[in-house]
């Protein structure tokens, strides 16, 4: 594996970079958290890269893709990371775009992927119950066919930033005598829907991310089903693949590592002294830098073979398994940085007055901390990533 950049690849770095500054939103720039955002403040980069063609650099060409080689989306995340722009949302751009561009009909393609690529149209997930979790199989939302609609009941959760959403897609169990993974389908739901709840989770943090969707009796038409009723598990399967090669977050991970040691270098430790400098702390440092470049290879194999035409395999639940446990260990590390500051935190009830004692630099460590204990669980909890690995590379 090549690790040079060419002369063109340095020169679309530069451009990259160059359109950031010139482009990125600056208000963003002030928000602290996610959960100080509002809808536009979500979707104001994903609008601005629509117009330039640069939303969704992984998607077909000839569906909006920007057609770049696996370098230069890898450039693009660099780039991205490191002027820590707001993340784009996934659930249209990288979870329900490509089951639609690979399983959607003509008119679902022709409707839904123009919409999503300008950030028209705001997407939420439906998969998780209550009691159905990990294993997703086990879903109880029923959608019967009447005539030209479905009748769908039920409740979904932990449906982050629903509250925003416009559509969600949902996995719905179409047969309730077949066997588990056969009897669902796979149904695009306006949730402006008669029939459509919205309520709202607030996490361990303070913050309203998540949420629960309930169903009753919401009418969906049956042109809304991608694929083919009670094979829905296939397009399942397909968007969690997607889905978790996305959540390893490497470049941002790397850029957390050198915000960790700025961290380090500020804060004293109990002798005085920066605790950099102290030999057990910097050995943490280096463990966890040691397995993110481990990682970020494992992450340029997979962006290579995606650009050879392969779609994401096992090595996407190597990536989520990973990457989500560095991801905790950073907030770790911030938490273990900044000492007794972590503890005095307040969340406010939603008036904007977050009230936290010590230094700026320390104030957002603890909800961070408490907020990342979710990425192992979600796409598919770490310990169902190692039975897939388990059995899809070692044969057990």
């Amino acid at each position: 594996m090549n690790l040079e950049y060419s002369a063109e690849e340095i020169a679309f770095r530069d451009e990259v970079r160059a359109f950031i500054r010139d482009n990125y939103p600056a208000h963003l720039r002030d928000i602290e958290s996610r959960d100080k955002m509002n809808r536009e403040d979500f979707l104001a980069w994903h609008k601005i890269l629509g117009k330039k063609g640069w939303s969704a650099p992984a998607w077909p060409v000839e569906y909006g893709g920007t057609g770049w080689t696996s370098t230069q989306r890898y450039i693009w995340g660099e780039e991205n990371a490191l002027a820590e722009t707001t993340p784009l949302l996934p659930f249209g751009l990288s979870m329900v775009a490509p089951v639609i561009y690979t399983f959607g009909t003509p008119e679902q393609k022709a409707y839904y992927l123009p919409r999503i690529l300008s950030g028209e149209d705001w997407w939420c997930q439906g998969y998780s119950e209550p009691g159905a979790g990990s294993d997703l199989a086990g879903l109880r939302t029923t959608a019967v066919r009447k005539g030209d609609k479905y009748i769908v009941n039920g409740q979904k959760t932990w449906t982050t930033l629903a509250q925003y959403a416009d559509w969600g897609f949902f996995l719905c169990r179409t047969d309730p005598d077949a066997k588990k993974q056969e009897g669902i389908s796979f149904i695009l739901i306006d949730m402006k829907s008669p029939g459509v709840t919205v309520r709202p989770i607030i996490m361990l943090d303070g913050g309203h991310e998540v949420n629960d969707v309930y169903l009753d009796n919401v009418e969906v038409p049956v042109e809304n089903l991608v694929g083919k009723e009670n094979q829905g598990w296939t397009c399942a399967k397909f968007l969690l693949a997607h889905e978790r090669s996305g959540i390893a977050g490497v470049a941002r991970s790397k850029r957390g590592v050198e915000r960790l040691k700025d961290l380090a270098r500020a804060e004293l430790a109990d002798d005085g002294g920066p605790l950099i400098r102290d030999d057990d702390f910097r050995r943490k440092i280096a463990e966890l830098e040691i397995d993110l470049s481990a990682l970020e290879y494992t992450e340029l194999r997979v962006l290579a073979n995606e650009h050879a035409g392969k779609g994401p395999g096992v090595e996407s639940s190597l990536l989520k398994v990973k990457g989500t446990e560095i991801q905790q260990r950073l907030t770790e590390l911030a938490m273990e940085a900044v000492g007794n500051y972590t503890m005095p935190y307040f969340r406010s009830a939603g008036d904007g007055n977050d009230f936290a004692v010590g230094p700026d630099y320390a104030k957002m460590t603890a909800p961070s901390y408490f907020n990342m204990r979710k990425t192992s669980i979600f796409g598919g909890s770490n310990e169902i990533q190692r039975n897939i690995i388990a059995k899809m590379v070692l044969g057990l």
